[in-house]
């Protein structure tokens, strides 16, 4: 299995040209990036978990929602995003059959997952593979409405197709 494991608000604040801090509100930006992780995860087929700090909300529980099949974790009060996820890397770290991805900027964060058997994703680098998947599915989605125009019915009339779909039926 391959799971990628998001600090949320670390994405938010790293991609600032699409997240607006002061002009998006805080669930307007969570939102928009579950969009945006929901179709990379929707072509990868792969596990997502997008876990947000809610860790100086007080008496905030632990919860965990679905944005389509991405897993949303908000941290229960007193607990950040980053031990979540350690434990988080950690657990599935010991199935050695899982790849555990983890994209966040925090040098720390990074480190504690590779030492835990998982592998560190930049901002950066998630959104250039989300960028090269949104180009690829583009392509072929531009390919396959050519072929669709390009197929024998589309360039012949109606009267002209429904003759020969009688003829295939031996009317």
């Amino acid at each position: 299995m391959e799971y990628l494991i998001i600090d949320g608000y670390n994405i938010i604040n790293a991609w600032r040209d699409i997240f607006k801090p002061g002009l998006d509100t805080l669930e307007d930006s969570r939102e928009k990036l579950l969009n945006i992780l929901s179709n990379f995860q929707g072509f990868r087929k792969i596990n997502v978990i997008v876990v947000f700090d809610a860790h100086q909300v007080k008496g905030s529980q632990e919860k965990v929602d679905f944005f389509d099949n991405i897993q949303v974790v908000f941290t229960k009060e007193n607990e950040t995003a980053d031990y979540y996820i350690e434990r988080l890397v950690y657990n599935l770290g010991r199935n050695r059959e899982n790849v555990v991805r983890v994209v966040t900027l925090d040098y720390l964060e990074q480190t504690t997952v590779l030492n835990s058997g998982g592998v560190r994703v930049t901002p950066k680098e998630l959104r250039a593979e989300i960028e090269k998947h949104t180009r690829i599915l583009r392509s072929s989605e531009r390919n396959k409405r050519y072929l669709k125009l390009n197929t024998l019915d589309s360039n012949l009339d109606t009267d002209t197709i429904e003759k020969l779909e009688k003829l295939r039926r031996g009317k």
